[in-house]
């Protein structure tokens, strides 16, 4: 693993943009966690694709894309906003879903989940402020 000095160089060479993501994904957990699901995996990786959240509620498992962007000011719909000026989920391109599907078969297999299982792709939205305070989240059931 990686030693305490290494992990802390890791993060201090995040990008910004990967520390706003990295916000957005833990926000998501929280908001699924208050939904009734419980978190099976994060950032499950293969070389074709990355899983960002792995969840469960009852027999059902939701493999969750989690979108974050971060907005100048504190209100949304009309009000100045940065150079983001797209929604995060226009940021799921075919090409995308098309690897997050063989990611989401990928995880299937390796961990010897039953092809009876119900499972679906989600999007999360997560909006922030510029201090980091989320200003909304949407959940974007089944987009596959």
């Amino acid at each position: 693993m990686f030693s305490h000095e290494n992990r802390k160089r890791i993060v201090e060479n995040k990008t910004s943009k990967q520390v706003v993501g990295d916000r957005g994904e833990e926000i998501a957990c929280d908001f699924l966690k208050k939904q009734g699901y419980k978190i099976l995996d994060r950032n499950y990786l293969e070389k074709w694709g990355e899983l960002d959240i792995v969840a469960q509620k009852g027999n059902e498992i939701r493999f969750v894309e989690v979108k974050t962007v971060s907005r100048l000011r504190q209100g949304y719909g009309g009000q100045a906003r940065d150079n983001n000026d797209y929604e995060p989920e226009d940021n799921i391109h075919p090409w995308k879903i098309k690897r997050l599907y063989r990611t989401i078969e990928t995880y299937l297999l390796r961990k010897g989940i039953d092809d009876e299982v119900d499972w679906q792709l989600d999007a999360i939205a997560v909006y922030l402020n510029s201090g980091g305070e989320v200003l909304k989240i949407e959940h974007l059931e089944d987009i596959f």
